[in-house]
C-alpha cells in the first residue's frame, strides 16, 4: 500500500504538471481569436495605411485575423486610451506615433500614465515629414512660405492630424524659429487634413511622409522641403527645412504597444508577427518609398527611443511656449 504522504506527494506532482501543462497549451494557443489593431487616427491617413499593410502581414503570421479599429480624437488619446483600459491579453494592441511621446507634456491631466499605462512591443519604422502645398499654390519654396507668413501674420494656415501630432508640432516650431505667425486647423487624422488641403480649405501641412507621398507623387501635392536634418534618401531633391530655418527638425515615427501586463511570451508572439511583416517586400516597397526607414526593434528599443523622445519634446514644448490649440 501507498504511504499517504507518498500518494499526497504524487498527487501535487500530478497537479502542477498538469497546471504547466495546461499553462503552455493556453500560451501555444495564443492567439484563439482576432487581435484588434487601434490606430488612433482617421482612415486614409500615413498611420492607416502603415497599420492596414503591417496588419495584413501579421495575419498570416499569427493565423488569426488583424482587425483594424479606427478610433480617432484629441489628437491620438481616444484611441489610446482604449488600449490602456483593455484587458492585457494581447487582444488589444495600438500603432502609437508621434503624439504618444509628446502629449504627456503637452496635455496636463491625461487619462493614463504614459510610462506605465503600456507594454512596447516594437518600432516598426521611422522617418521625416514634408512640408507639402497643393500644385497650383504660389509657394514654390520654404522661403516664399516665410516670405508670404511674414507678410500676412495669422492669414498662412497648415493643417494637421491632430493635435500633439508631428504635423502640428512641426508647424509650431517652423513657426517659433522661423518667427512667424501662421494658423493651425487641427483635423481627425491625415486623411480629413489632406482633403482639406487639396480643396483649399488650408494652405500646407507639415505631413508625414507615409501620408503625403502617393499625393506629391501623382503630382496633386508639392513637396518644398523635409523635416530632417539631412536630406532624405527616399525624398531626392528636397532641401531640409533647416538650411533656411536654423535649428529645425521633426522625426515621425510607428511603434506597437499593448496594455501594461501583457505577458512577455505573447509580446514575444506579436513582436516576432509585426519583424516578420514589416520585412515583407510589399511592407517594405511601400514604407522606404514614403522616405521611412524600417527599424523593427525590440520592446526595449522602443522602450529606450521613446523615453528620449519624450525628454526631447518635452523641453522643445516650454521653451518654445508650444500648447495644444
Amino acid at each position: 500500500m501507498i504511504a499517504r504522504s507518498t500518494l499526497l506527494r504524487r498527487l501535487a506532482a500530478f497537479v502542477c504538471a498538469s497546471a504547466a501543462l495546461a499553462s503552455t497549451h493556453a500560451l501555444a494557443a495564443y492567439p484563439e481569436k482576432p487581435v484588434r489593431l487601434v490606430v488612433p487616427f482617421a482612415p486614409g491617413g500615413g498611420t492607416d495605411l502603415i497599420a492596414r499593410t503591417l496588419g495584413v502581414g501579421m495575419s498570416k503570421e499569427l493565423g488569426q485575423q488583424v482587425l483594424i479599429d479606427n478610433k480617432p480624437g484629441a489628437g491620438t488619446i481616444i484611441g489610446t486610451d482604449s488600449v490602456a483600459k483593455s484587458p492585457a491579453d494581447g487582444y488589444s494592441i495600438v500603432i502609437a506615433t508621434f503624439a504618444h511621446s509628446v502629449n504627456p507634456s503637452m496635455v496636463p491631466k491625461l487619462p493614463f500614465d504614459t510610462s506605465k499605462a503600456f507594454a512596447p512591443i516594437t518600432l516598426i519604422a521611422k522617418g521625416p515629414n514634408v512640408l507639402v502645398v497643393r500644385a497650383d499654390s504660389p509657394y514654390k519654396s520654404v522661403k516664399d512660405v516665410i516670405a508670404a507668413a511674414k507678410a500676412n501674420p495669422g492669414k498662412l494656415t497648415y493643417a494637421s492630424q491632430g493635435n500633439g501630432t508631428s504635423a502640428h508640432l512641426a508647424g509650431e516650431m517652423f513657426t517659433n524659429l522661423a518667427k512667424v505667425d501662421m494658423t493651425h486647423v487641427p483635423y481627425r487624422g491625415a486623411g480629413p487634413a489632406i482633403t482639406d488641403l487639396l480643396g483649399g480649405q488650408v494652405d500646407m501641412i507639415f505631413g508625414t511622409a507615409a501620408a503625403v507621398a502617393a499625393f506629391v507623387e501623382s503630382g496633386k501635392l508639392r513637396a518644398i522641403g523635409v523635416t530632417s536634418a539631412s536630406p532624405s534618401a527616399a525624398l531626392k531633391g528636397l532641401a531640409p527645412i533647416g538650411q533656411d530655418v536654423p535649428g529645425y527638425q521633426v522625426e515621425s515615427w510607428y511603434g506597437l504597444y499593448a496594455p501594461a501586463g501583457t505577458p512577455a511570451d505573447v509580446i514575444a508572439k506579436l513582436g516576432a508577427a509585426a519583424k516578420k511583416a514589416a520585412a515583407s517586400p510589399d511592407f517594405a516597397k511601400k514604407i522606404e518609398q514614403e522616405g521611412l526607414s524600417i527599424v523593427a526593434s525590440e520592446p526595449a528599443d522602443l522602450d529606450r527611443y521613446v523615453k528620449a523622445e519624450q525628454v526631447r519634446w518635452a523641453k522643445i514644448v516650454k521653451e518654445n511656449n508650444i500648447k495644444a490649440d
